[in-house]
């Protein structure tokens, strides 16, 4: 099983599989491409029609889109465990991660994922709105299910993952968030998983220009 991911410090998208597939133990080649823009389609096209990444490529099957890998992986390796066993809250992860999946692109346009640095930004009312409401899904769903575990929904599941990036820009952009909210984005910080993609970012040389907004904090 091969997984094609981008820079660790700027790709937010790759992040998502590739920590469900860590967090699990499961065992993967990681095929990493550089983000920058010089020859990306040829280089990214090679792996799927899309030429972006993340791509999965298990035993002749290829697989593009963080959601539909991890929704593979799930199936597949997974018995189905990395959505919540209940019912309604399955629905209810699955819920908030096509949100997080087609949505807050206010976000997603001022706040590129960037681990490494410390950025000082002005945000505009439309990326401060996303940041209110993935505010409130932490805060939600974290208390919810708090006595079946520290994540989201209980267990670690596809929903952290999905939530994973963010916790990173908002260390990078110093976002202030409710105390619920800051320790949950603390918690999935300090995973284990996600501390060994960090110092991999951390030691990454390419600088995508693009992706290096604000000033420095």
């Amino acid at each position: 099983m091969q997984l094609v991911i981008g820079n660790k410090n700027y790709s937010s998208w790759s992040l998502r599989p590739w920590l469900l597939m860590s967090a699990s133990g499961l065992a993967f080649e990681e095929i990493q491409e550089s983000l920058h823009k010089d020859d990306i389609t040829r280089r990214l096209g090679q792996y799927s029609p899309t030429c972006r990444v993340p791509v999965l490529i298990d035993d002749g099957v290829t697989v593009w889109d963080s959601l539909a890998i991890c929704e593979y992986v799930s199936e597949t390796y997974l018995d189905g465990q990395g959505w919540p066993s209940d019912r309604w809250a399955r629905a209810q992860a699955r819920a908030v991660c096509t949100e997080m999946h087609s949505g807050f692109s206010a976000l997603r346009k001022e706040m590129p994922m960037n681990c490494r640095a410390r950025r000082r930004i002005e945000l505009s009312d439309a990326a401060k709105a996303d940041i209110a409401r993935i505010d409130a899904i932490w805060t939600e769903y974290s208390s919810r299910y708090s006595e079946h575990g520290p994540w989201l929904f209980g267990s670690f599941s596809i929903a952290d993952c999905f939530f994973a990036p963010v916790a990173f820009r908002f260390l990078t952009y110093d976002v202030e968030l409710s105390d619920s909210a800051r320790q949950y984005a603390e918690r999935l910080r300090d995973h284990g998983s996600m501390q060994h993609w960090l110092s991999a970012a951390r030691d990454e040389k390419e600088v995508v220009a693009e992706d290096e907004v604000g000033v420095e904090a």
